[in-house]
């Protein structure tokens, strides 16, 4: 296989591991560790911060993992492979977007929950249960962010699974591995 796509490969699933391991980690972990923190409103400063930080790597590996999908597809024809492969190239395609809007989600929701208090420290519980000191307005976002965030994460294990599977049915492809040596 060609270095160009060897590499644009490597991306995608580097991508898609740190878009998934992030927030896995920040659900079942940080989340429930800010609880050891005394302060209500430090607990949320703590999570805010954290939060805000790897939106930044969880924007640059999910856009990676997209890009490099979404430009690929565009340069393979879809004559090269059968029916069955293409309803699942076009369930990642509908997966991949729902990762990427329910990811937009989850940043915009976040950073408008850790506005809702002076120095991004909302009161919280932990990092799913708002206190009785929180902002009615920030209560509610923590409600939609208990939501997406699980979505978000099943959905990029979806995109993974997906990945999985065509990556094992391409190594079965003769006409895919024809194909393949021919890309840059």
């Amino acid at each position: 296989m060609a270095t160009l796509s060897t590499s644009a490969w490597v991306l995608h699933e580097l991508g898609l591991a740190a878009g998934f391991g992030g927030p896995l980690f920040g659900r079942l972990a940080l989340h429930q560790a800010v609880k050891d923190i005394h302060s209500e409103a430090e607990r949320g400063k703590v999570l805010a911060d954290a939060w805000q930080r790897y939106n930044l790597v969880n924007a640059i590996s999910l856009g990676t993992a997209a890009a490099t999908w979404f430009i690929g597809r565009t340069v393979i024809s879809g004559r090269s492979i059968d029916e069955e492969t293409r309803n699942l190239v076009r369930l990642k395609d509908f997966l991949l977007g729902a990762t990427l809007a329910t990811s937009l989600v989850n940043m915009v929701s976040g950073r408008e929950m850790s506005e809702q208090a002076p120095g991004r420290a909302v009161p919280i519980r932990d990092g799913d249960t708002p206190s009785p000191r929180t902002p009615a307005k920030a209560a509610g976002l923590q409600q939609l962010l208990n939501v997406m965030g699980p979505l978000n994460i099943a959905l990029t294990a979806g995109v993974i699974g997906v990945t999985t599977v065509l990556a094992m049915k391409s190594g079965r492809s003769t006409k895919w591995s024809f194909i393949s040596r021919l890309l840059p």
